[in-house]
């Protein structure tokens, strides 16, 4: 019954993909592979931005390749990490393409959860380059609606009434950034106000088109708790015999990251973000692919190597093109650990959500 209704799904998907398709069907021999992996399932989707953060798994003497199979300009790494089933898929940079590929994943394979890693950059002024930091929540952190110049606080935003946009995550005044003031001049900014927005979100258990909405996501709570057993792992600090940090990376559970399909690289937003929404790590996916699994209800973690300060100010110079590899590195030991310990564990998670 099981194989049925995985194989139902597939040729949903199936039928979905062909139509996008401009050149016919997959082969039969790819729809038939495609059915014989399903079978054998469960597996556990790795959810990864870049290959130089695969290359380091796909390197790694734990992780032992059997299949591929190319969908959509993406392509699905079959193997096994210690006992436990996995499927690899590199998304690509930005949070379109975290949500698409995460999508495509989970419609198309027999998945039991999502485990998404990588590098990222650091708003915690209490942590360092090469920490590996797992948060408990995770936001979109651009979706604003972008008030009126003139309007503020006590202004309803348009479309609020009708329950699309509110006030009530908050708000960045521009003007308060405004510098070369003199003591005493009033300043103002034409950018006026940008107010944070919750996603609509469409459970796959829901009413189809009756929307609820989340801003933080939390990932999934029994991955969450096993991910305390990580925070004593040993971490690389050297790139080098000459390249080292200045401290001791670790592994650190954290309460919130932030996504957007924005580079990161300046020190006033970072610190607006963190004091305002105690955001530690800050990259381009996370986000994208909590809320896919929120709507899925599929269990869901995240795992993020910090490479730099964004914004910079650090004692360590060019952080992230000196320190990427070693922080994607880092990352990679931290979810073998992570998939060791899931595996010895072995029960799925419950999928309990919480966002608000």
């Amino acid at each position: 019954m099981v194989a049925f209704r995985v194989v139902c799904v597939f040729l949903s998907a199936l039928m979905l993909l062909n139509a996008q398709q401009g050149n016919g069907a997959l082969t039969a021999r790819t729809q038939k592979m495609m059915v014989k992996i399903n079978e054998d399932g469960p597996y556990l989707g790795l959810v990864i931005p870049n290959l130089y953060e695969m290359d380091p798994l796909l390197e790694s003497s734990n992780y032992t390749a059997t299949n591929t199979i190319d969908v959509a300009g993406r392509r699905f790494r079959f193997g096994t990490i210690g006992e436990k089933k996995v499927i690899l898929v590199m998304t690509g940079l930005s949070m379109i393409n975290a949500a698409i590929t995460t999508q495509l994943l989970l419609s198309l394979f027999n998945v039991e959860g999502v485990v998404h890693y990588g590098i990222a950059g650091n708003a915690n002024p209490s942590l360092n380059i090469g920490d590996v930091t797992i948060p408990e929540y995770w936001a979109h952190g651009a979706l604003w609606s972008w008030q009126r110049y003139g309007l503020g606080p006590d202004d309803e935003l348009p479309l609020e009434s009708a329950g699309d946009y509110t006030r009530n995550i908050g708000y960045l005044k521009f003007a308060n950034y405004t510098v070369n003031v003199t003591e005493g001049s009033p300043y103002d900014n034409l950018l006026n106000n940008i107010w944070y927005q919750p996603e609509e979100v469409f459970p796959v258990d829901g009413t189809p088109e009756e929307r609820q909405h989340a801003f933080w996501v939390a990932v999934d709570p029994h991955y969450y708790e096993i991910s305390k057993q990580l925070e004593d792992l040993v971490l690389e600090g050297c790139i080098n015999s000459t390249t080292c940090l200045t401290t001791t990376p670790k592994v650190t559970r954290v309460q919130r990251g932030t996504s957007a399909s924005i580079y990161l690289d300046n020190a006033a937003y970072r610190s607006f973000i963190y004091n305002k929404f105690n955001v530690s790590p800050v990259d381009m996916e996370s986000a994208s692919v909590a809320l896919i699994c929120l709507q899925q209800r599929k269990p869901f973690i995240a795992i993020r190597a910090l490479s730099d300060l964004a914004g910079g100010g650090s004692a360590d110079s060019n952080e992230a093109d000196t320190f990427t590899s070693l922080a994607a590195t880092n990352s990679v030991t931290v979810v073998l650990k992570f998939i060791e310990l899931l595996a010895a564990v072995n029960s799925k998670s419950s999928t309990g959500y919480a966002y608000y």
